[in-house]
Parts: C-alpha cells; sequence; structure tokens
C-alpha cells in the first residue's frame, strides 16, 4: 500500500503496533471511561489538523465534550432522542454533505442506549454508518463504555468494523489490546501492550498477560449479564421495582421512562398511558413483544381503551369485555428487516426529496422477498405456537398510526392468517404477511398521505399488532357474530332531531371489514345511538338495497379469508340467531318459490330486535362516551361483538382512536331564499365532516352518461386524468375546488363509480357523490369508513346529492352556461372533454354551505 494511504493515530508506537491506520479505517475503541477514550481522541486530532484534514466531530452525548470550539472543527450538535431514523439519517446527510476524505471523532456510542433504550439498535446505526464511511475513504473515531453491550451488539460491531481495540487502565498505566486490525498482521500485533511514555510494549509473557487479562475479567463480573441487551437490563430492574410495594414514587418514574421507549412520544397519549398503564401493565406488554422498541399506535389506543374501561367503576365491564390476547412485534425490528437485509442506503435515498416516491417503489419491491434476522424469527415462532390453530390478524400498528391528527386510516395494510397446515407452513404466512405490512409503509398512497400532513420527515417505524381473532367455530368458519365501528360524535345526523353527541355505529355481520371499508353493492347497517331504530333511507325497499349481503369469514377449509353470502349461510345452516339480527324478506322467498326453490329463508340485516329489545345500544353508547371521556377529544373505535349461551354481551375493542371532526365549531347559517337561477345546488341532508362556508374556484364534474358509456380501460383513464387535475389546478388556499362525479369516488368497481386513488383527489376541497339511477351508480354515505377518516384528515368536504329526491336540487342548466375549460388545461386530454368538464366558478363567486343543525346544503353564486 501506497504510504500516502496510511495515517496516524498520534502515536508512533501505536502506529507501529497496527501498521498505521487505512484510509477508510472505522476505529472503534473499547474504554473504562470516556477519559480513557479522549487520551486517543486528542493525538489523532492533533496530527489529523496538522495535515489539514477536514475534521468532523459528530457531538451527541451527554458526556463532557471530547473535542473544544475551533475554526478548524465542524462540529455538528444531534439529538438521538428524536429517534433511531432522524438520527441516523441525519448522520447520513451530513457524510454526504462532507464529502469524500473527511476525518471524524464521534461521541461515545454507549450513549445512544439512554435514547434508543436497546442495544441492537446501537449494532444496527454502526451496520449501516460505518461502511458509508469506508465508502467516502474517511477516517472515524468511535468508542464504547465496556460492559454496556451484549456480546451480541460487539459481535456485530467487531464484524462490520476494521479497528476494534481494547483499552485497560491496569497498575497506572494504560494497556491497549487490538482485536481486529483489517488486513494487517504481525507477530504481536494482537497481544495486550502497556503504554510507557510514547511506546507500546507488548505483553510477551504468560505471567504478564495473564495478570492483566484475569483482572480485567474480574472486574467485568460474571458473564449473564453481558449476554443481555440493555433493553432486557431495563425491564428487570423494572420487574425488582414492581415487586417491592414501598418504592411507590421509583415506579412512577420507571412508568415514564418506559412509556417513552415503548408506548410512543405523543405527549396526549403518553399522559393517558401514565395515568391508566400501571409497570405491571408494562411489563405484560414487554413480555408479549418480539424484538425490541415502539409497540405502535393502534396496539397502544387497543391497550389504553380497555384500562380505561375497566378503570369505570360505575360499569361492570369486567363482565362485558373480553379479554385481548396480542402479541406485539416492536417497532425496532422494521429497521432490523432493512439493515439485516442490506437496503438502508436505499432508505436513505428514499428520505431524500428527489428519491420519496422513486426509492420507495424499489424498496417497496425488495421488502416483499426479504428475510428476517434468526433472533426475530425465532420470536415469531414460539409465537404461532402459542396461538396454535387460532386464526390471527396481523395488523400494522405504526409510530405515527392512530394519534391525536393523524389516523393513517387504511393506509397500511393487515392481514388475516387462519393458521392451518404446518408449523412451517404457518411460519411462513405468517412472515409473508410481515413483509407485506413493512411494505405498505413505502406504498404511495401513504407516502403522498405523509407527505401531505408534513410527515415525510418524522420517523414513522412499524410496530405490529397480533391479534388473536375474536369469534368463534361455526362448522369450517370462523367469525365474530358482529363487529363495526363505533364513533363517539355523529357528524352524519341525517334528522332534525338527532343529537350528534349521541354517537353512531357502522354495524355488520361477521369480520369487521365490511364496515371499515366501502363495499361494493354493500352496506353496514348506520345505527344514530340516540335513535337505533330510525335509518337514514325510507321503506322496505330501500332498505332491501341498502342492506348487507354478504359476510366476510375464515373458512378453515381452505385456509383464507372468503366472501359468503347470507343466503348461502342461511342454507348451509349455520348456527345464527337470524331473527335477533334481521327481517325475513318473503318477497323474495316467494319468487325463489315460484322457481322451485321451496322453504328457503332469506333475511334482510337489520338488527332492529338487537338494538331495541337488547342492551347492546345502550352498552356501546357507555363504552364510547367513556373513552371520550378519557380522551377528552372524540374517538373512533373498532370492535367486535359475540354472545355468551347465557346471551351476556361480550365486546372486544380492537382498536381506538382519536376521532378527526371537522366543522364542529363553525356557526353557519344557510340563506332561506336562495333564487334557483343562482343555486348550482341544494339538499337535505346526505353530507357529512360538519358546518362549512367554503369559497369554490373550480368544479371538476364527470358526466354520468358519457362515463358509464366508456370501455372498462377508459373508465381507468378517467380516473387517472381526474388525479392529474387533483395535481393541476386543485389547491385549497388558491384554487378551492369542488369535485362531482356519478356513485362512489375510489371504488375498485369502475361500474359502481370513479375508480380513484385518494392521491388522486388529496387536494380539492370538497367532494360529491351523485346518484344516476338509470347507470345504477349509487352514492354511499360512508361515515365512519377508511375512506372518511381520509376526507376528514385531508379537510375535505363529503356531501351525496340524491337528484330524483325531491329534497334535491340540481340545476344543470346553470352548468351547461359555463365553458368547458379542460381543452385548455390539458390539451392531451381532449378525447374526454365530453366525460370530464373543468368548470371556472362565475366571477361573481360561487359559495358552498352546509349547517348541521338544520340539515341544509347549497352551493349558489353570491
Amino acid at each position: 500500500m501506497e504510504p500516502s494511504a496510511r495515517v496516524t493515530t498520534g502515536y508512533a508506537g501505536l502506529d507501529s503496533i497496527l501498521d498505521g491506520l487505512r484510509i477508510g479505517d472505522n476505529v472503534v475503541w473499547k474504554v473504562d471511561s470516556i477519559a480513557d477514550y479522549r487520551n486517543f481522541v486528542g493525538p489523532f486530532v492533533e496530527h489529523a489538523l496538522q495535515e489539514k484534514k477536514k475534521l468532523v466531530y459528530m457531538r451527541f452525548g451527554d458526556h463532557e465534550p471530547l473535542l473544544e470550539p475551533s475554526p478548524q472543527i465542524t462540529i455538528y450538535e444531534l439529538e438521538p432522542r428524536q429517534g433511531f431514523e432522524s438520527f441516523t439519517t441525519r448522520i447520513h446527510a451530513i457524510i454526504s454533505d462532507e464529502g469524500p476524505g473527511a476525518f471524524y471523532v464521534f461521541d461515545c456510542l454507549s450513549e445512544l442506549l439512554s435514547a434508543w433504550a436497546t442495544d441492537y439498535m446501537v449494532g444496527n446505526f454502526f451496520r449501516v454508518t460505518c461502511p458509508y464511511l469506508f465508502e467516502l475513504d474517511t477516517v472515524a473515531y468511535f468508542a464504547l463504555i465496556r460492559d454496556r453491550h451484549s456480546f451480541r451488539t460487539i459481535e456485530r460491531i467487531r464484524d462490520t468494523t476494521q479497528v476494534l481495540i481494547d483499552v485497560y487502565n491496569h497498575d497506572d498505566h494504560f494497556h491497549i489490546h487490538p482485536l481486529k486490525v483489517w488486513q494487517r498482521r504481525s507477530p504481536t500485533m494482537f497481544l495486550p501492550h502497556r503504554k510507557q511514555g510514547d511506546e507500546f510494549i507488548p505483553l510477551a509473557n504468560s505471567f504478564e498477560a495473564t495478570n492483566l487479562l484475569s483482572t480485567i475479567a474480574a472486574r467485568s463480573g460474571g458473564s449473564a449479564h453481558r449476554q443481555l441487551d440493555h433493553w432486557h437490563h431495563l425491564f428487570l430492574q423494572a420487574e425488582q421495582l414492581a415487586s417491592d410495594p414501598s418504592a411507590i414514587e421509583e415506579q412512577q418514574r420507571m412508568v415514564m421512562h418506559i412509556c417513552r421507549h415503548l408506548i410512543g412520544r405523543e405527549e396526549r397519549i403518553l399522559a393517558l398511558a401514565r395515568q391508566y398503564l400501571t409497570l405491571r401493565d408494562l411489563l405484560g406488554i414487554k413480555a408479549r413483544v418480539i424484538g425490541t422498541g415502539f409497540i405502535g399506535g393502534k396496539a397502544v389506543g387497543m391497550l389504553l381503551a380497555r384500562n380505561i374501561l375497566l378503570h369505570d367503576s360505575t360499569f361492570d365491564w369486567q363482565n362485558h369485555l373480553e379479554d385481548h390476547d396480542s402479541f406485539f412485534v416492536g417497532s425496532n425490528v422494521y429497521y432490523s428487516y432493512i439493515v439485516h437485509n442490506g437496503w438502508w442506503k436505499l432508505f436513505m435515498q428514499q428520505k431524500t426529496s428527489e428519491g420519496y416516491f422513486t426509492a420507495a417503489a424499489e424498496l417497496r419491491e425488495k421488502m416483499l422477498s426479504g428475510s428476517f434476522p434468526e433472533p426475530i424469527r425465532e420470536g415469531f415462532h414460539k409465537m404461532l405456537e402459542y396461538y396454535g390453530q387460532y386464526p390471527i390478524i396481523v395488523r400494522s400498528s405504526s409510530l405515527l398510526e392512530d394519534g391525536f391528527g393523524n389516523a393513517f386510516a387504511g393506509k397500511y395494510d393487515s392481514f388475516f392468517c387462519v393458521s392451518q397446515g404446518s408449523p412451517e407452513e404457518r411460519l411462513a404466512q405468517f412472515e409473508e404477511s410481515v413483509r407485506k405490512i413493512f411494505a405498505s409503509a413505502m406504498s404511495e398512497d401513504a407516502l403522498a398521505y405523509r407527505l401531505q400532513r408534513g410527515l415525510d420527515q418524522q420517523d414513522e417505524q412499524m410496530a405490529l399488532l397480533i391479534q388473536r381473532v375474536s369469534g368463534a367455530y361455526r362448522k369450517h368458519y370462523y367469525f365474530p357474530e358482529l363487529a363495526g365501528v363505533g364513533v363517539s360524535y355523529n357528524t352524519f345526523v341525517w334528522d332534525k332531531e338527532m343529537d350528534p353527541q349521541a354517537g353512531m355505529l357502522r354495524l355488520v355481520m361477521g369480520l369487521g371489514t365490511r364496515a371499515v371499508d366501502r363495499v361494493e353493492g354493500d352496506y353496514p347497517r348506520i345505527v344514530a345511538l340516540d335513535a337505533p331504530l330510525k335509518k337514514p333511507h325510507k321503506g322496505f325497499e330501500d332498505t332491501r338495497k341498502f342492506s348487507q349481503r354478504d359476510v366476510d369469514l375464515l373458512n378453515v377449509d381452505s385456509n383464507a379469508l372468503q366472501t359468503v353470502s347470507l343466503l348461502n349461510l342461511s342454507k348451509e345452516g349455520i348456527e345464527i340467531p337470524w331473527s335477533m339480527y334481521g327481517v325475513r324478506d318473503t318477497e323474495t322467498m316467494r319468487l325463489l318459490e315460484s322457481r322451485g326453490t321451496k322453504g328457503q329463508d332469506v333475511w334482510l340485516l337489520t338488527f332492529d330486535q338487537l338494538l331495541s329489545k337488547t342492551p347492546f345500544t345502550g352498552i356501546m353508547q357507555r363504552l364510547l362516551k367513556t373513552l371520550e371521556k378519557a380522551y377528552q377529544y372524540p374517538v373512533d373505535v373498532e370492535f367486535t361483538v359475540n354472545f355468551t349461551r347465557q346471551g351476556a354481551t361480550r365486546i372486544n375493542v380492537v382498536q381506538c382512536r382519536p376521532l378527526q371532526t371537522k366543522g364542529q365549531e363553525i356557526q353557519v347559517e344557510v340563506p332561506a331564499d336562495i333564487p334557483a337561477e343562482k343555486t348550482f345546488f341544494s339538499s337535505e341532508g346526505n353530507f357529512m365532516g360538519g358546518n362549512i362556508c367554503q369559497p369554490i374556484k373550480w368544479i371538476i364534474w364527470v358526466e354520468a352518461a358519457e362515463y358509464i358509456r366508456l370501455p372498462l380501460s377508459e373508465k381507468y383513464e378517467v380516473a387517472r386524468l381526474v388525479g392529474r387535475l387533483n395535481k393541476r389546478i386543485a389547491n385549497r388556499s388558491d384554487n378551492p375546488t369542488l369535485l362531482l362525479g356519478p356513485g362512489r369516488w375510489g371504488t375498485s368497481t369502475p361500474s359502481l363509480g370513479v375508480p380513484i386513488s385518494f392521491s388522486e383527489i388529496n387536494n380539492v376541497s370538497a367532494i360529491a357523490e351523485i346518484a344516476f339511477t338509470s347507470g345504477d351508480l349509487m352514492p354511499e354515505l360512508s361515515y365512519g369508513s377508511h375512506f372518511f377518516q381520509d376526507l376528514v384528515e385531508a379537510d375535505i368536504f363529503y356531501l351525496a346529492l340524491f337528484p330524483d329526491n325531491r329534497n334535491c336540487f340540481v340545476n344543470d342548466a346553470w352548468r351547461h352556461r359555463l365553458p368547458n375549460a379542460l381543452e385548455g388545461l390539458m390539451p392531451a386530454s381532449s378525447r374526454y372533454k365530453q366525460v370530464v368538464k373543468v368548470y371556472r366558478a362565475p366571477s361573481e363567486g360561487l359559495r358552498l354551505m352546509a349547517d348541521v343543525v338544520s340539515q341544509r346544503l347549497a352551493c349558489f353564486t353570491s
């Protein structure tokens, strides 16, 4: 090697032992104290500055600074408590900016333990930072305090670094013991050496070596302590405190400390956790965590809801709640998965504005086929042994999910595992689910959501919540009797007598997937909790049209999620209390009989008997209001309901989060007599999102009659065109835009509406679904669904128009007087000008107004 490639440590004797440092070396010092580390940093820095090297000091520890400020030294102040991702990303950016050839001094890596509470992430940090420094021809100094880290972490660092040196302070002398010197060797290089003056003398006889190493080993204590990650030491200490009834203050401090490493960072959620989770609760959670790190927002919300209810002494919740039986995959596993598979560099590219979407697409594909570190796989295997062949659901539970202001509703994936097959097959199915959920963190919809909400540079660690599926076996099917979504504040009141404060349910039979998602041709039962028998539609024919037809369940024979019609469930003789949940559809039964099918019951699910003859409605309202009071904020819960043999209700709250609402505080009075010629449309009810008084600058209108005539591929192209217009003209501050179209926006079935993704409408101010009965394109007022949650969080007002209803007026003549601007805005898409109309609002101004109290809605010119 050329002499110029060598670098001095500042000690000639040490250079002689190591054959000098090399450009690219990362040097790790295992020391007893920061003072010992400083003794080696000083000479290295002094000689580097003499040689005019660029010197960079990474300052992040609580210990005294290693270097004093100097014009020759660039010092970066960093905060590791902001999280592994933010810290590591910032350091990666600094290294990139400083470029090749810089020399680095890092504060002691052991300081990161207090910020991250786990050794494993210290090892991950080194695994991703060291190779990048090597790539840029740098020389970097690091330190570890002896016995603060597990053997596994030291081995990971040893495997990655170029130089690893033990430093001992023994008998008033420094001793160094090189443990690894990459691509260099000599007969005495790896012996202990005593520092005498500027020289380092090898301990060449066995007596001296034995005396030194045995003394150091005795000082370090037993090896059992060193086998454990810092994470486990923390919880061992917590267990000791929990068993001491006199250590109340210490227990409270430990609760606060653990919450910041296990629960999250959002202060309002942490305040709830400190109030409702005891040290014993936290130890119980930790016992079910695979890996380390946060359990994520979804898991925290579920656990908090249960404990809030159990703390309520005014009601016997213990006998009305189903016990949770959940495991958690810690958020650090997500980062470890990326590091383990060698994708961190790509992950860093994704954190840049240029690579935010493009690198994410590549990373998402890679994440679908990665492998897991072996200790994590062992944790997966033990968990699956515990559940056996009971079905489980693997759910996303990211750090930002289900917080105040950020629900991430439906942005990340969840998967059912029916848990049939051999242990190896069940493990493979589970791992595939984990890969898909991790990959969903890089989906375009999730990234667009984070970008729009200013979360794109925040840590978004993906933890997982694994829950035993609530329900029972019914022949070869497994499902809960009921499931749904409950909200403690109901902005979708369709009757003037209803109180929004009473809350609302979206109720279904079977798995709750049909309650949280907008399902094609199927409708949950909407229950206003102060008027449970009132329906948002009129008459038996509407009941038939707007009711649940199919049930989502788990088929044990096929080992898969399946959708089965109510008719087939009834035919198969599945034991369900049909008369409690529905009414016989005698008209359809007569029709079937006329076609030769006799004695076949056909049920329409209304749940009227359940809602009027049992305590269920009152229990659900009490549940929602109890949680709302604790959160001091409206809440949104997902739940399942099963019944004991004695008929007692057992509710499983599987998710709870703050409910984002809009327009509660705005007072709006829609003018009483708006001239018809100035009215674009007006209606009574059928809107969601609270009161609104919104100026409109642009209108995008999808013409129903033209849309239904398009072939399937062109319906998708219309959706993409709407997405381009969303980016081109829609801007809520400067160009508030009203988007109107037939049927359901965001449907996956183009025959029922326009199949846009949420990122293609995220800039509009209001969205309208218009009933087009001749084409069977009908809106669904899906308050409580993931779709609605997206609209509220994006501050998009929702309305549905039913032109055939006597209380709805749509002024097509007013609209037809406006010129279509599509061709000028999107010349390449001019062939769709008969389908997509883009209108600039008249100069006199256009306003959209809605009032929850009067249930009036109008869009009109001034």
